[in-house]
């Protein structure tokens, strides 16, 4: 970690006031933190171009305790987060962002945090007696869930037990008593390795889980950055500045100085408590239930009207769908163009399936077998193998981001007996909702590569697609746009 070096602190005012001039932030006022609050951002994130939602006067709470949804769900304020400029929409979206998270990797080393000995977060401190995470409006998000979440749209700041090396994850945190939070964390996730090494040398684990800030902090703990890579490293390297952080006053963990709220604290070894259900990112509550670490609260650090960023899941499209799906699908075009896959024309990791669970990719095909292997590598590359269940690939006239002409190809160029490949065993999550028809709790699931791509071997007398062409269609829509967009 550096000192003395210019830095960023990831301020979510100096965000919000970006995107408020751009009119991409709404106000709303008197909206109950018990559903209400989650309903209207549920409801925001299905209109074609939802703004980001700044919720106050929240019944209850004092005016100024602020809780903000929808950052990241369309293409403007996503490129606004990514630093990317103006955009054209979502395939633009990825377009730019291909090969600058393998760029961003690269420079990460370059972009230590610097650290500062204060900051906008110290400016209000609670210790012992004083310590009640009550005092922010954390909703309650969906209507089975087992109670009120803090944390969704969070930053989890973690250590290893072995090495240096600190982690910022973002983990699903629900609130248990006015110290206590639940922990959930998935098991493989690189938060959830650093726990399972102090559990085993039976030491408490640090936490600190930073609950609002710039959206890029946000946006970028919860992807899939190299094992051993601090999140600040990668998040500076999109910045082009180190990220600033202050430490904790009891883990010293570091944590931006601009955030609006953090809570610090341990989880002990063998401290484990019921946790959930909540309505997550697939659309389900999640129908096996188990136990998750205690965080025991110690500090709560926040600055005068807080903001606490919340992006619940739920049925997609939600809170974070659009987010993931453009992260994931630029992923997956660079992890398949690394693997060696020629002439990969588009990726979409669809919505509907949580960016994960329903791939497409469209090719180009150049020899026999070439659509099977992009549809086998969609599935099981490092970042797709988590939870996918269906790769689709199509012809390069299908657009895989449009649902109705990919499964039109499916419909007419896949045949179900020749054309659906079967993995069995692979990479699942306990947060499946098939995990309640496994039968074990170890979290495998099959997965499927759908060949929807015009037959190889009969590609030269395949029927035509009865359509008009591309240049026709052009021309048709400058003369008669006036009655086409009505």
């Amino acid at each position: 970690m550096t000192a003395n070096t210019k830095g960023n602190g990831l301020d979510l005012r100096q965000w919000l006031a970006d995107i408020d001039a751009g009119r991409q932030l709404k106000q709303v006022s008197g909206a109950d933190w018990n559903l209400e609050l989650g309903a209207i951002a549920e409801l925001n994130v299905k209109k074609a171009d939802p703004k980001a939602l700044l919720f106050d006067d929240i019944p209850g709470y004092p005016a100024g305790h602020r809780v903000l949804t929808c950052t990241t769900s369309n293409a403007a304020r996503l490129a606004n987060i990514l630093r990317l400029g103006e955009v054209g929409g979502h395939q633009d979206l990825v377009g730019k962002l291909r090969g600058r998270p393998n760029t961003w990797k690269n420079r990460a080393a370059e972009f230590d945090p610097v650290e500062v000995a204060s900051g906008a977060v110290f400016e209000h401190v609670a210790a012992g007696s004083d310590v009640d995470v009550s005092t922010f409006p954390a909703p309650l998000w969906h209507e089975k869930d087992g109670g009120r979440y803090i944390g969704t749209g969070c930053m989890v700041v973690t250590r290893d037990l072995d090495s240096d090396w600190v982690n910022v994850g973002t983990y699903r945190v629900m609130i248990h008593d006015r110290n206590h939070v639940g922990l959930d964390m998935i098991p493989g996730k690189h938060g959830a390795i650093q726990y399972d090494k102090h559990m085993a040398a039976g030491k408490p684990f640090p936490v600190a889980i930073v609950l609002g800030c710039d959206p890029l902090g946000y946006t970028i703990s919860g992807i899939e950055v190299p094992y051993g890579m601090c999140e600040y490293n990668y998040i500076g390297a999109i910045l082009g500045q180190p990220v600033e952080v202050v430490r904790g006053q009891v883990t010293g963990l570091p944590f931006p100085s601009a955030a609006e709220i953090v809570i610090e604290g341990w989880a002990h070894p063998g401290d484990l408590k019921e946790e959930g259900p909540f309505g997550e990112f697939h659309g389900y509550y999640p129908g096996k239930q188990g136990v998750s670490p205690v965080v025991t609260v110690e500090r709560v650090y926040h600055r005068s009207q807080p903001i606490l960023l919340g992006s619940p899941p739920a049925k997609p499209p939600n809170d974070y769908s659009y987010s993931k799906a453009v992260m994931r699908s630029a992923l997956l075009m660079d992890a398949l163009q690394a693997s060696g896959v020629p002439d990969v024309q588009a990726v979409w990791a669809h919505e509907i399936g949580g960016a994960r669970m329903f791939n497409v990719v469209s090719i180009k095909q150049r020899y026999p077998g070439h659509a099977r292997q992009a549809g086998h590598l969609l599935l099981n590359c490092g970042v797709g193998a988590y939870m996918s269940r269906w790769a689709v690939v199509v012809d390069e006239d299908i657009d895989p981001a449009n649902l109705q002409e990919v499964m039109w190809a499916v419909a007419t160029r896949s045949d179900p007996e020749r054309d659906i490949d079967i993995v069995r065993r692979g990479m699942g999550s306990k947060n499946d909702p098939l995990f309640v028809t496994f039968g074990t709790d170890t979290p495998f699931n099959s997965k499927a590569v759908i060949d929807a791509c015009r037959p190889y071997d009969y590609l030269t007398r395949f029927p035509e697609v009865a359509e008009a062409s591309r240049s026709l269609q052009a021309a048709t829509r400058r003369k008669w746009g006036h009655i086409l967009d009505e």
